[in-house]
């Protein structure tokens, strides 16, 4: 997890490829907030302290986007359990509409 500008500084989770990072300017982004929308079922929730982060938050899966690299200011926040990545590539399948 990095922190990005977009609407407003905040928190992101990049999900492109390693590999695909390492050759491309851009990387695909799930942005992370703290304010919790219940209506929203492609919102995955993680605890206070995952990925570095001081409050609960969620990873808002509806909104997958790009950014050039060179946006992501370092150093990186921390990382997120196999769980909760688990949680949100399926909540972006679903909005995507992937199988």
């Amino acid at each position: 997890m990095y922190r990005v500008q977009l609407d407003k500084d905040r928190p992101a989770l990049v999900i492109s490829s390693d590999v695909l990072n390492r050759h491309a300017l851009d990387v695909c982004i799930v942005p992370i907030t703290s304010v919790e929308h219940r209506r929203f079922a492609l919102r995955v929730s993680f605890p206070i302290g995952e990925g570095g982060l001081h409050r609960p938050s969620w990873a808002k899966c509806d909104q997958v986007t790009t950014i050039e690299q060179q946006e992501l200011k370092y150093p990186s926040l921390g990382r997120l359990t196999s769980t909760t990545l688990a949680k949100i590539e399926a909540a972006i399948k679903i909005a995507l509409e992937l199988k």
